[in-house]
């Protein structure tokens, strides 16, 4: 089984919504479905249809967030420290500050996992071209990345381990 990285407020964030799923969503929908019942026959009843359709919907979710969970590499980067004299290396979970060259532009971004990513909290997956780009790198190295509008470069000025 493959490894899910995640940070530690993504393994926290995915488990709450499988409690609120399990909990909240799952007996909401159930009672749905007994009322769309008590209305008679089956064969026509759009409240029971859309019902039903969002029982699977939610149980394909609490599937997703069960395997991801059981998969998950969750790594707190607050807890590596680099070995004296090294600079600290861009990694998954770090938060790194970037100058873009050719616009005089900063911007920070954190590497996070697939569910966590959110680009307008500057909240970037470990699997976009940026983060690859990023990946391995160290403060002070310059990064020309390709990106769907063509290469774009910057230098790194800053690597946090910070959560």
């Amino acid at each position: 089984m493959e490894q899910t990285p995640m940070t530690p407020r993504g393994e926290q964030l995915l488990r709450q919504e499988l409690e609120r799923l399990k909990t909240v969503e799952r007996p909401r929908i159930v009672a749905a479905i007994a009322e769309a019942r008590s209305h008679g026959d089956l064969s026509e009843n759009a409240e029971y249809d859309a019902a039903k359709e969002e029982q699977g919907l939610c149980e394909a979710r609490i599937k997703d967030i069960e395997s991801k969970l059981a998969s998950a590499n969750v790594i707190d980067v607050t807890k590596l420290r680099p070995a004296a004299g090294q600079s600290k290396k861009v990694v998954f979970g770090c938060t790194v500050t970037v100058l873009n060259v050719d616009t005089d532009k900063e911007i920070t971004y954190k590497i996070v996992g697939e569910d966590e990513a959110d680009i307008t909290h500057n909240l970037i997956s470990y699997k976009t071209p940026i983060a690859k780009g990023f990946l391995g790198k160290v403060e002070d190295d310059e990064v020309t990345i390709s990106i769907p509008k063509g290469q774009v470069t910057y230098d790194i000025i800053k690597v946090e381990y910070i959560s």
